[in-house]
């Protein structure tokens, strides 16, 4: 292009004249135009990108300008200037992306300085909804906006009031229905949670001490949400065992409660449940068909969370999750000592199977044909194999495969406690009303265990799903992260490009975005996210992290007159 607009040597010293000529009425012109050419008019302009909006209509070629932290245009071509000019020639200019849940916030004690959310921005995600899963009481969400006040965020938060932490508070672990008291000051807690702005109430019934509640508990809680035109999240019952009637209860309690209702990192998992997703489609279009509010959240991967094999034990006196901070050498002692002897062999198997006094352990939610080895570093062969298949097939009970694998390891195996066929999930991820979700937690540069899904959920849903498979347009994958989870969650300024939204924006490029993330390597961050603004100030500029802190906590924001409800494609 420079090239063709080179002026040929033979007229350059014309040119030349022509220009000196013209500069004193090009001066002349702009200072009869006034203050407006003065000056810059925006902060930032991006221009010459696809503008994809997030609302699901097809892409342009044009500009979004921002003047603080809002957007002031989108549109074609402008001459606009600004103090800073991006050419986004070639990429793709959206919204910031949206995670609805997410477990960053968990791990904060272990981040040094402002919490910058590396392997989020470089997703080009700009908010994260915190407390899903019944995690936060209305206590612990104080804490947390104290922290991020105090050391910054590179991200935007958003909360949910929870359940288990609710509950915790009140009850502490009893293993018991609430007494009307004690409902009564649940109920205050919930109502004091979205005064402070939660978006809703999340519960964890497959975790304690969610899951010694009933339904009618769950309901009742709920309930308190509605006025203040809250929505109801839900880690379901027992998704690995009851997969139809966990995900009926969830919206059964939403139909109830008179709220909109999403289904978490919504999945069909294990040798039980597979092919089962189109029962769960069926479930959620036959209620949204009759006027409900019905959606979910989705990671697209082929397992659920991952553990270190060893720790699927609970020894006597350990933690009901089985989680503990042993070495391997001192957790195989122990099980060495443990298996020689019959009578504390049996205690360990049903501790392990059954929960401490029949509270939660992973083998009793999920089963041991929902796990599959996806890291097995002494023994390549092991790799993908699902363990009650591998149980059967050398003749030994489950439990005692597990305890030979321990022992003979010298690295960690690690496993996925819910194994997901990719058929299911590619039925599931097309669907208009699942929106994309990472499930993810905080894992630092160089971490060899935890989930891809922490750094490379939404560029994995751009490349893989979009670009390579064609599953979904490009707009519609953008919509799933942008103005979808933006309208159920209540950020009414954020989720789109438009005029007076929060000025939060990706820009990326279409042809080389992908995740990078492995189940033996889960903290490699994504390609292809060139820039992110967060609140209008540069937060990834060139793929970099720039350390820039400029996200907010965030509130539930009250719906805009005019706007009946959410839009549904």
């Amino acid at each position: 292009m420079r090239d063709a607009l080179r002026i040929p040597d033979d007229i350059r010293p014309k040119a030349n004249v022509l220009r000196r000529c013209l500069a004193p009425l090009s001066l002349a012109v702009l200072a009869l135009a006034g203050p407006a050419f003065a000056a810059p008019s925006l902060d930032v302009l991006i221009r010459n990108g696809t503008v994809i909006d997030g609302s699901g209509r097809p892409g342009f070629v044009g500009a979004v300008g921002i003047l603080g932290d809002r957007i002031v245009y989108v549109g074609g071509p402008t001459r606009r200037s600004a103090k800073q000019v991006i050419d986004a020639k070639g990429l793709v200019v959206a919204p910031g992306f949206i995670d609805p849940h997410n477990h960053v916030l968990e791990s904060v004690a272990r981040m040094k300085g402002p919490v910058l959310d590396e392997q989020y921005l470089t997703q080009g995600v700009t908010s994260v909804i915190v407390g899903p899963d019944g995690d936060l009481s209305p206590s612990q969400i104080r804490q947390v906006n104290g922290e991020l006040a105090r050391r910054g965020s590179g991200t935007n938060y958003l909360c949910y009031v929870g359940h288990n932490g609710i509950r915790s508070e009140v009850m502490g672990p009893a293993h018991r229905a609430p007494t009307a008291s004690e409902l009564d000051k649940m109920k205050a807690l919930v109502r004091e949670g979205m005064q402070m702005g939660c978006v809703g109430l999340s519960t964890g019934l497959m975790y304690e001490p969610g899951m010694f509640s009933d339904t009618s508990e769950v309901i009742a809680l709920a309930r308190e949400v509605k006025p203040f035109d809250g929505s109801y999240d839900s880690h379901t019952r027992d998704p690995g065992w009851r997969l139809f009637q966990s995900e009926k209860e969830a919206i059964d309690i939403g139909k109830a409660a008179g709220i909109p209702v999403k289904l978490a990192h919504e999945k069909a998992t294990g040798l039980v449940n597979r092919g089962k997703i189109g029962d769960i489609i069926n479930l959620v279009e036959t209620a949204r068909a009759a006027g409900q509010d019905v959606v979910a959240d989705q990671y697209p991967y082929d397992g659920a969370s991952t553990r270190v094999l060893r720790n699927l034990l609970i020894f006597e006196g350990m933690a009901a999750d089985g989680e503990e901070n042993a070495t391997l050498v001192e957790a195989q002692q122990k099980l060495r000592a443990v298996m020689g002897d019959p009578g504390r062999r049996e205690v360990l198997k049903h501790l392990s199977e059954y929960g401490v006094d029949g509270g939660f352990s992973w083998i009793k939610a999920v089963g041991y044909g929902n796990m599959r080895i996806v890291d097995a570093p002494d023994d390549p062969s092991l790799m993908d194999q699902n363990l009650a298949l591998l149980a059967r097939q050398r003749g030994k009970d489950p439990f005692d495969l597990i305890a030979d694998l321990v022992l003979s390891s010298h690295r960690d195996i690690m496993v996925t406690l819910g194994s997901v066929d990719e058929v299911d999930l590619q039925q599931l991820i097309v669907r208009p009303w699942v929106m994309i979700s990472s499930d993810g937690a905080y894992l630092p540069p160089g971490q060899a265990s935890g989930h891809p899904r922490s750094t490379g959920s939404f560029t994995r849903v751009l490349g893989r799903y979009s670009r390579d498979l064609k599953l979904l347009p490009l707009e519609e994958a953008v919509r799933k992260m942008t103005s979808m989870p933006a309208e159920h969650l209540r950020m009414y300024d954020r989720g789109r490009l438009a005029v007076g939204y929060a000025a939060d924006v990706t820009v990326f490029d279409p042809l080389t975005v992908r995740d990078r993330s492995t189940y033996t390597d889960p903290s490699r961050l994504s390609d292809g996210i060139v820039d992110v603004l967060v609140n209008g100030r540069l937060a990834v500029r060139d793929g970099k992290v720039t350390g820039a802190a400029n996200g907010r906590f965030l509130v539930r924001q009250t719906r805009p007159a005019g706007r009946s409800g959410p839009q549904r494609p």
